[in-house]
């Protein structure tokens, strides 16, 4: 009898290696390890399809990708073109065109830096160095940093944060996960509005909020806000629409901390909170 449980056990070992659909089966005596069992069988069956579907998303990016550098890195070439062979083209008419080249040429920038995040991320595996960072003069640099970006979109930005904020952190690749977040409310903002950065301390968790006045967020999108190259702006002919990668880095990052990120939309508002831990 312990024979033919080893033999259904060595079985069960094999259909978790590549696990089918139907559910694995065990003698009766042996009950509690089928639902172990079962029970990783649909883990793996859930991991294997998720990143199926992320290789699919990554694969479809890299294709529109592609497609998309052709149409600014045409145009960049028309105009420069009609600058070099009509030497009679009016001071406007040449300041124009050199207008138009450079907005291509700045487009097809963040074209090739978003290939570059997706090889990034496929390749980087993380590791922090971690030291007591303050995050309240952290984030004051991060703000001044993004002032053009801010004014340009006809955003003020306001700090509601203590005097320190000391957390030990990965301080230069916290920012990024800070930069990002501060990046996607300029994106999504509404003109003429603030964006609101507010956090403090209770001992144990550091809680930081980055608040921002636009449309909301409809739940399913919401539930998929930090999957790999998901895109909550799919068009591909604005550049607010990146490659998908940033709010998803700024998970990993966070989480590797030990800590929470989360996203939440209502009445046109969207909030992202990230929760650390203080030691």
């Amino acid at each position: 009898y312990a024979v033919r449980e080893l033999e259904a056990l060595a079985d069960a070992a094999e259909q978790l290696v590549s696990p089918q659909d139907e559910p694995i089966s065990l003698p009766d005596s042996l009950g509690e390890v089928e639902v172990q069992l079962n029970a990783a069988r649909e883990r793996a069956l859930r991991d294997a399809r998720a990143a199926r579907a992320a290789e699919q998303r990554k694969n479809d990016l890299v294709v529109y990708l592609a497609h998309d550098l052709k149409t600014p890195l045409t145009s960049v070439i028309g105009y420069l073109t009609l600058l070099r062979d009509e030497p009679q083209l009016s001071p406007e008419l040449r300041a124009r065109y050199t207008h138009i080249a450079l907005e291509k040429a700045e487009r097809l920038e963040d074209l090739i830096n978003e290939f570059f995040d997706i090889t990034r991320f496929n390749l980087t595996h993380l590791e922090l160095e971690k030291q007591p960072t303050d995050l309240t003069r952290m984030l004051q640099q991060v703000v001044s940093e993004f002032q053009p970006m801010l004014a340009e979109a006809d955003l003020t930005c306001r700090l509601d944060l203590p005097e320190r904020l000391l957390c030990p952190c990965d301080g230069e690749k916290l920012s990024r996960v800070f930069d990002n977040l501060l990046r996607n409310a300029s994106y999504y903002s509404l003109p003429g509005t603030e964006v609101r950065i507010a956090g403090g301390s209770d001992g144990e968790t550091i809680t930081l909020t980055f608040t921002n006045a636009g449309k909301t967020i409809p739940q399913e999108k919401l539930d998929r806000i930090f999957e790999q190259f998901f895109r909550l702006d799919s068009s591909r002919a604005t550049r607010t629409g990146g490659a998908g990668l940033g709010l998803a880095i700024a998970k990993e990052i966070v989480e590797l901390h030990g800590g929470t990120i989360r996203a939440e939309s209502a009445h046109d508002t969207v909030t992202f909170t990230v929760c650390l831990p203080a030691s």
